[in-house]
């Protein structure tokens, strides 16, 4: 019995490849002419790179300067592009956000907040947080910052901090970096430098858990060290405190989430004798109830 051979797939002469297929091949097409476009209106000067195409598209190096017409037209399409896309980190823009605005068991009321104005680039940042017990304000700090762009998702942050409330008041220079680590970690670190040799760190770690689209379960973890004891703010050097929370929060709005939560606050070495010296814990769990929201 005679078997059948195989119809072979043609060949085209000029690649000596079979030829794509037709939607591969005008999807490609496509790919290339808007490619072509972007380059034109991003300017001679620019590389453009497009996912797929292992060259980048570069203007050619023989190519004469431009009549001032065509530039301008570059240049309008550029902005144009910026315009539709979103893609002007030189633009400014403001946020004002309470982080956490809360209720704490026992009666006292907490606050995070932060604000910041300007670019992607470069922005000034206030922050703040605190706790009021009583009517008093029994500890806060508040600190102005101005924040650069490091790399992608990571800035650095130099400024001043401030502490109030019970015991000495403090005055610090302060030295930062804050970012989005891998799996989505908000990660900050900030190194202090304050009067008379005093140093201190603080370090903080969150992440948000999205248990459905407006569920979301959000742990997090501050810690703060400082270098020499001090006396008067009931401080002892080294590890001094870790604060451990867990909110659940509904997001009515992205800009507005009622949430629920608890946080174990403990205390470390000399700080932890100080606070029982004054008769309180040296740790404590605590239920939260408060809400986020920004603008």
């Amino acid at each position: 019995m005679r078997t059948r051979t195989p119809a072979r797939m043609p060949i085209t002469r000029a690649t000596g490849r079979p030829p794509e297929p037709k939607g591969l091949a005008t999807t490609r097409i496509r790919a290339l002419r808007l490619r072509g476009r972007m380059a034109a209106a991003l300017g001679a000067n620019r590389v453009v790179k497009w996912p797929g195409i292992s060259k980048p598209l570069t203007p050619s190096a023989g190519r004469r300067p431009e009549s001032t017409g065509r530039a301008r037209t570059h240049s309008r399409h550029r902005a144009e592009m910026i315009d539709v896309m979103g893609m002007d980190d030189r633009a400014s823009w403001s946020l004002v956000a309470f982080d956490r605005f809360e209720r704490v068991e026992g009666g006292a009321f907490a606050w995070s907040t932060r604000a910041s104005y300007g670019s992607d680039v470069d922005r000034f940042a206030v922050r703040t947080e605190g706790e009021r017990v009583d009517g008093r304000t029994e500890h806060a700090d508040v600190e102005l910052l101005w924040s650069r762009a490091l790399a992608p998702f990571w800035d650095s942050q130099i400024g001043l901090r401030r502490d109030f409330g019970e015991g000495p008041e403090r005055s610090w220079a302060a030295f930062g970096v804050q970012g989005l680590a891998p799996y989505w970690f908000e990660v900050g670190a900030t190194a202090y430098v304050g009067e008379q040799g005093r140093t201190a760190l603080r370090a903080e770690i969150d992440y948000e858990w999205l248990l459905t689209q407006r569920l979301v379960l959000q742990p997090r973890l501050e810690i703060n060290a400082y270098g020499k004891r001090d006396s008067a703010a009931h401080l002892g050097a080294g590890l001094s405190d870790a604060e451990f929370g867990l909110r659940l929060r509904y997001e009515i709005r992205r800009e507005f989430a009622p949430y629920i939560g608890v946080e174990r606050r403990q205390r470390f070495g000399a700080t932890a004798d100080y606070a029982r010296a004054g008769g309180e814990s040296s740790g404590d769990t605590q239920w939260v109830i408060g809400v986020r929201f920004w603008f």
